[in-house]
């Protein structure tokens, strides 16, 4: 592992904060090694001003670092016969940059504990969006491929959707097998909401005809809102004077933790405590209101 201090390396690489190690290739850092500088990069990291080139640096550093946890957690998903490897790593990473942005060292957990769940969450969102809709058994799933190939196979030669009977004929199968099978083939994806209620009306919004969409209820995000609210009044007004302000800066004014750590005179990791400890308050409240 080749690493040198940004002090004397900044030139060769900017973005690199003093105080931290420039790593040529942080992807082919050691896991004992990455689990080590993750904690100096962490600590780092939240002392930097967000969108500044070194906290993109030490941010970036982190996600290549750690990427063998992706990896590793892709691994397990290796034999469900879908998706390629490479779209499940993407799709992990994704879940290792969103533990990246939410990981706190006040939590006192190691990061490798705490990523793991979101990249393995991100990877079976991937496979519940992008597989059956309902369980369907191997041999039918399987069928539906033969069948799919049957049909457009038959169809040019008859110039017409072929039957039922045509397609058992030709699959060598018996004719309740292939009904099975097509049944089961309308489970691979849901039904569109865009299709019209009623079967004599022609595809699509265009044709003013009226949807599965159009006749669904549907959860109102406004009234789950002013629920939301009511039930955070009374904890924020269990809050003093000066977290409710940090709150109020935080979330009403977007100001970054920097910023805020300047108007009260306190750094930025001083804020950043704080605002976990009030969160914190806010998030046991509001659950044990449920």
């Amino acid at each position: 592992m080749t690493v040198h201090t940004a002090q004397t390396a900044g030139a060769e690489r900017a973005g690199a904060p003093d105080g931290l190690p420039r790593i040529e290739d942080a992807g082919q850092i050691a896991p004992r090694d990455a689990r080590n500088l993750s904690r100096l990069f962490f600590d780092r990291l939240q002392l930097l001003e967000e969108g500044t080139p070194e906290h993109q640096y030490a941010r970036n550093t982190l996600i290549e670092m750690n990427l063998s946890l992706v990896r590793f957690a892709a691994g397990r998903f290796r034999n469900r016969g879908n998706g390629d490897m490479e779209d499940i790593v993407q799709v992990g990473t994704i879940g290792l940059i969103k533990a990246i942005d939410r990981f706190d060292l006040a939590r006192e957990v190691e990061f490798t504990s705490f990523a793991v769940p979101y990249i393995v969450g991100e990877i079976k969102r991937f496979f519940r969006d992008t597989t059956w809709s309902v369980h369907v058994p191997r041999r039918l799933q399987e069928l539906r491929v033969d069948l799919a190939k049957a049909k457009e196979r038959l169809a040019a030669d008859l110039d017409r959707d072929p039957t039922v009977r045509e397609l058992a004929e030709d699959l060598g199968l018996e004719e309740a097998e292939v009904t099975e099978g097509i049944v089961a083939a309308n489970g691979y994806t849901a039904g569109s909401l865009d299709m019209p209620a009623d079967a004599s009306e022609p595809v699509g919004r265009a044709s003013g005809a009226r949807t599965y969409a159009d006749v669904l209820g549907e959860p109102d995000a406004a009234m789950e809102a002013v629920e939301n609210l009511h039930a955070l009044a009374p904890l924020l007004g269990g809050l003093d004077a000066r977290e409710r302000r940090i709150i109020d800066m935080r979330f009403g004014q977007e100001l970054t933790q920097a910023q805020i750590g300047e108007e009260l005179g306190i750094s930025q990791m001083h804020v950043s405590r704080l605002l976990s400890r009030i969160l914190g308050t806010l998030r046991s409240g509001m659950l044990a209101q449920d």
